[in-house]
């Protein structure tokens, strides 16, 4: 599904439905140097079961016009204009990584629009370190073998996404770095750097926990490197969150497919009133 936000094309997967603004509606935001794909197994259950989907490619990643946004608070005024674009009024969001802070953004922003928040493999703050910058600036293919290491906890999980026996190292690997080159030939910058430096200078995230009005589930591996479970212990308390613990690391979704499906599933279905 193709939008137009903000005056430029925006691309959403919408589960293999069509999209449908009356249903209850699902927006599923990616992390750094990922699209779209990460959600396909999450977001086709849910389509098929009931909701409409919007998977969006950020600005600037995959199939979507770029250039990124500056910061966390623009892209999160950004996903509000594409719920208009979409002519849905209220929606649940679904963040995983920087996904995460841009969804808890949003829902800060605009709490009478947001009835769940579930923010997967996430923390506050969400610092990177300097020697990660730099990699990812001077060698950006190493680092993202780096990040490889640091989020997946385990070579083959079993059962792991998109099926039994994927090779989870080199298929998001490969992902990032097509991500990282599809950015440099269209809009001429190392968005690997740009997404790291958003996730970094995001500075409002109990601010912005403070204004958030709905259920909220945070959904975290256990042996996760880049956002260790211990550093979301403030901002879970913050936001009154359910926690979920996944035998995993940071990539969630490829390496726990069906604990992430049941947690979502469970926070999705809540039927406590907003806050």
């Amino acid at each position: 599904m193709k939008l137009v936000v903000q005056g430029r094309e925006v691309y959403a997967y919408n589960g293999g439905k069509p999209f449908d603004p009356a249903l209850p509606c699902i927006v599923f935001v990616h992390g750094a140097l990922h699209e779209h794909s990460v959600w396909t197994l999450l977001a086709r259950w849910f389509a098929h079961h009931g909701h409409s989907v919007l998977a969006v490619d950020l600005p600037g990643h995959a199939r979507s016009d770029g250039p990124p946004l500056v910061d966390v608070e623009n892209t999160a005024d950004w996903l509000l204009a594409v719920l208009d674009a979409a002519g849905v009024h209220r929606a649940a969001l679904v963040g995983h990584s920087m996904g995460s802070l841009i969804a808890l953004e949003t829902a800060a922003r605009a709490p009478d629009r947001v009835t769940r928040l579930v923010m997967l493999a996430t923390a506050y703050p969400m610092k990177v370190s300097e020697a990660l910058l730099t990699a990812a600036r001077e060698t950006p293919l190493q680092a993202i073998d780096m990040v490889n290491t640091f989020s997946l906890s385990t070579t083959a999980a079993k059962p792991s996404y998109p099926g039994p026996g994927t090779w989870l190292h080199g298929s998001n690997r490969a992902l990032m770095r097509q991500t990282l080159a599809r950015a440099q030939r269209r809009d001429g910058l190392n968005l690997f750097v740009h997404d790291f430096g958003v996730c970094d200078r995001y500075a409002h995230g109990l601010e912005a926990a403070a204004a958030v009005r709905c259920p909220v589930t945070l959904v975290l591996g256990e042996r996760d490197q880049m956002t260790a479970p211990k550093s979301t212990r403030e901002i879970a308390t913050a936001l009154k969150a359910k926690v979920v613990m996944l035998p995993a690391g940071h990539t969630l979704m490829a390496e726990a497919p069906d604990g992430v499906l049941n947690a979502l599933r469970q926070a999705l279905t809540l039927t406590e009133e907003p806050r």
